[in-house]
């Protein structure tokens, strides 16, 4: 396999010193004064999208006007849909813009620019920020920003085939989310994170779904992998290739919340990514789910942890619960199951799932989620479980795992593993950013990603591959273990059970034992409520005789 992209902190732009995305996130921070982080972000964002769609349409326009004489026309929106490049109306243009950066009506005229853009492009209606004319927002920031964002440049081939601008949304995102804290994980799933699903599951053809897509991480992720993994691809499957990672897969999404699909959105069209499947209602996925009759070859998500207003009192009797052959409906109070379900519903016959959940869901036996997990493992769905290292999530300090689920453990490509279950642990990698967040290396993702394959196929595969020689365990890291081993473990997943690390190091689940003792605590006053009115009763009947 060939090696991962490089670390995200490498840049073009940087020669050994400051990265190009490292130093406009430093100069545009300290424009934002007094300005949430979370409001913020649109603003930076926005204005870094108008940039990039306005250098791309000044290229071919200015390449228009040297054909003109061949009958081209650089005012016809046709010859910019023909070489897929947004049209920019005149009033929109970043050079017009940046002539006006001092005004004080500079607001209004980049809100104006939004609009214009959207609609001269109908695949970006909706989309736009349209913020900058707000009294809150100091007009010298918006105008300092453009002059900052001006001397980059974002979308012209060259900057293109480099992925300047993607290199720059993408840092961009994740300093938001670590200014924004909790609310920051809403929308961004840490890269190294979706990396690894990524790198695990290896989607080199097909449908890819997130139901809850945030920022759109996972599609993005998804085709950088295509990408990096042509050479592998074209050996593996002996077809043409084709330059372009959208020929092989299709993305599909949801989100619930507008002001995060408008980020999904305008990620995914920096990129040349479809995105007109990536639908918003604020419903969200169990109440209105958007591609009901989508069968995915890949799902891959982040969903929220242990969300316990996911609606599921309204939703006993949907058919999503009836994918194990059974009706188990997963609790109202934790959607963590109903994910689960929905995941593995919306998987083709030999579809297979990656994901994280709260590393509860591997032990939990609360109402139905003990009896839907040993259904999963049961019937042969669960292939891999891995266990991450803590603080890797901005918006949570719950621990979290990877759940790798497949419809065809039999075949689908690979080594009939139906009787097997591999347990990676993984607690012990990565290494501190700071000191409240982690982060996996690229060795760390091979590692694991490999280990899956190697297991998965187990072949020997040649080193130059990036893989090792063939699978086997090893403790106190990983274990494939067969169904009886899980079946004498009353099914418990924690991978710590497995690989040989002490069981009080991997089993103990917070929310499930705060759940537990709250219900005992409940019961018992249910019960002394019950001997109070019957004492009350007794003396009641003693005084009237």
């Amino acid at each position: 396999m060939a090696k991962l992209n490089k670390d995200k902190s490498e840049s073009a732009g940087s020669n050994g010193g400051e990265s190009l995305e490292r130093k406009l996130w430093k100069a545009a921070d300290k424009l934002r004064k007094n300005m949430d982080a979370a409001e913020y972000k649109h603003v930076v964002l926005g204005l870094i999208f108008l940039k990039y769609i306005s250098d791309a349409h000044e290229e071919l326009y200015q390449k228009l006007i040297e054909q003109k004489s061949e009958g081209a026309d650089p005012e016809d929106k046709n010859e910019y849909t023909a070489e897929k490049v947004f049209y920019v109306p005149p009033s929109a243009r970043w050079k017009w813009i940046q002539g006006r950066a001092s005004l004080p009506t500079i607001g209004k005229d980049v809100d104006d620019a939004m609009d214009a853009i959207e609609k001269d492009n109908p695949s970006l209606k909706g989309v736009l920020p349209k913020v900058y004319a707000q009294e809150k927002l100091d007009k010298a920031t918006v105008g300092g920003l453009i002059n900052l964002i001006g001397t980059a440049v974002l979308g012209t081939k060259e900057a293109q085939s480099k992925d300047v601008l993607g290199k720059v949304y993408e840092y961009f995102l994740g300093e938001f989310a670590l200014a924004e804290g909790k609310k920051g994980g809403q929308f961004y799933t840490p890269s190294s994170v979706v990396r690894l699903l990524v790198e695990m599951l290896e989607p080199y053809e097909g449908r890819v779904f997130d139901p809850c897509c945030g920022s759109g991480g996972m599609f993005v992720q998804s085709e950088k992998f295509i990408k990096a993994h042509t050479d592998h691809y074209k050996k593996n499957n002996g077809k043409k290739l084709s330059l372009n990672p959208t020929d092989y897969i299709s993305i599909y999404g949801q989100e619930s919340n507008q002001t995060t699909w408008r980020l999904c959105k305008m990620n995914l069209a920096i990129r040349g990514i479809d995105s007109s499947n990536v639908k918003w209602n604020n419903e969200g996925s169990f109440l209105n789910n958007a591609h009901k009759d989508l069968k995915a070859d890949y799902v891959l998500a982040n969903p929220p942890f242990n969300d316990s207003d996911w609606s599921g009192d309204l939703l006993k009797n949907d058919a999503r619960w009836k994918i194990l052959g059974e009706n188990l409906i997963p609790p109202s109070g934790n959607a963590n199951y109903a994910w689960i379900m929905h995941f593995l519903y919306h998987l083709a016959p030999t579809g297979q799932a990656g994901f994280v959940l709260s590393k509860g869901s591997l032990t939990t036996q609360t109402n139905t989620e003990g009896e839907i997990r040993k259904a999963l493992i049961e019937k042969g769905l669960v292939d891999c479980i891995v266990n991450l290292p803590t603080k890797l999530f901005l918006n949570t300090q719950i621990p979290a795992c990877l759940w790798f689920l497949s419809r065809n453990k039999t075949n689908g490509g690979f080594r009939d593993r139906k009787n097997e279950i591999l347990f990676i642990d993984a607690r012990n990698l990565g290494y501190l950013v700071n000191r409240r967040n982690r982060d996996l290396s690229e060795e760390d993702i091979l590692k694991i990603a490999n280990t899956y394959h190697s297991w998965r196929s187990k072949l020997p595969l040649p080193l130059g591959e990036g893989r090792g020689e063939g699978y086997s365990d090893i403790p106190g890291f990983c274990k494939s273990a067969t169904l009886d081993d899980v079946r004498k473990l009353n099914y418990v997943l924690t991978p710590g059970r497995y690989v040989g690390l002490p069981d009080d190091e991997d089993d103990f689940n917070f929310p499930e034992r705060f759940t537990t003792l709250k219900s005992e605590l409940e019961k018992q006053l249910s019960e002394e409520d019950e001997l109070n009115k019957k004492i009350l009763d007794n003396l009641s009947k003693i005084k009237l005789s």
